[in-house]
């Protein structure tokens, strides 16, 4: 299998398991456990499972890994605790499909934030795509009204918005560490401080989660579990993986996957709603990540 093909299994496989988990948080919260405190139990899950893992994989000796320390701490304390904090809150005002339409713009920020960072190029049919997908985007959320399935999804659609664009900066900045530093370093380092971070909130905060008071609940306490172990550790495990062999622009391609998976399983089960404004959307966020898409793997080929 070529490097190509290993970075593209890794990333369908996650992207895959992101889709399962967008309906599994839908189905966890708020009811089960609050968003931050449900964020706080997948960092410290994440980050015990990482360094055991790392006991039984080749890695950096940590005189490699000072110069990159602070890179990491505040990739993970501002990247993925923002991330999956922004995550679990829009998750408990909009709809599953809702979050994962803009889950899937990860692309188009990506490559904004390639631009504005490290000053890479953008050339017309990446600024058509963009604009295109901003259409799609502000379509969705200016046509969608409160009903039963979502209390607020204004609010949630502009926190997943909000989510989005801190996961294509923290794709970004990982993308140029999966070069000189191993995964499990990278996982292992982010996902401590984002611990850290987390904890610090929830003593703050508070921690709520009736999954764990009263009497034993098979089924929430089984997708909590599916959660810890499949998008939680598996999911990020194979994310570095695609980021070494592929551009962060068609790693975040791959987020696509997401919102098909997210959306099939939230018609298939009755948790959202299918309208006719949710397949416009689609189709336009499809087509402008086609344009960036298409541009992105042109710029490889002359690089190359």
């Amino acid at each position: 299998m070529n490097n190509y093909a290993k970075g593209s299994l890794s990333l369908l496989t996650a992207r895959v398991l992101s889709g399962l988990n967008v309906n599994a948080m839908g189905y966890l919260l708020p009811l089960w456990i609050a968003p931050l405190s449900c964020v706080t139990v997948r960092l410290v899950f994440g980050a015990v499972m990482f360094w055991i893992i790392g006991m039984f994989m080749k890695h950096e000796p940590e005189e490699v890994v000072v110069k990159d320390k602070l890179k990491l701490i505040m990739l993970g304390g501002g990247g993925i605790f923002g991330y999956m904090s922004l995550y679990a809150v829009s998750l408990s005002h909009t709809t599953p499909v809702s979050f994962a339409i803009f889950n899937a713009m990860q692309p188009l920020w990506v490559v904004i934030a390639s631009a504005v960072i490290f000053r890479d190029s953008i050339d017309a049919r990446k600024l058509l795509g963009i604009a295109v997908g901003f259409a799609g985007a502000m379509l969705c959320i200016v046509s969608e009204p409160s009903r039963d399935v979502a209390d607020n999804p204004l609010l949630g659609n502009m926190l997943s918005i909000a989510a989005s664009i801190i996961y294509a900066i923290y794709l970004v900045f990982s993308a140029r560490m999966v070069g000189h530093l191993s995964s499990i370093t990278i996982l292992r380092y982010t996902f401590t401080s984002a611990a850290v971070v987390a904890l610090l909130f929830s003593w703050f905060f508070g921690f709520s989660a009736p999954l764990f008071e009263g009497s034993f609940r098979v089924t929430p306490l089984l997708v909590l579990a599916f959660v810890l172990i499949f998008p939680t550790v598996i999911t990020y495990f194979l994310i570095p993986v695609g980021l070494k062999y592929l551009s962060s622009t068609v790693v975040a391609i791959y987020g696509y996957v997401t919102l098909i998976v997210a959306s099939v399983v939230s018609f298939i089960t009755g948790v959202d709603k299918f309208e006719p404004v949710i397949l416009l959307s689609l189709l336009l966020i499809g087509v402008s990540i086609y344009f960036v898409g298409v541009t992105d793997k042109k710029s490889e080929k002359v690089k190359g």
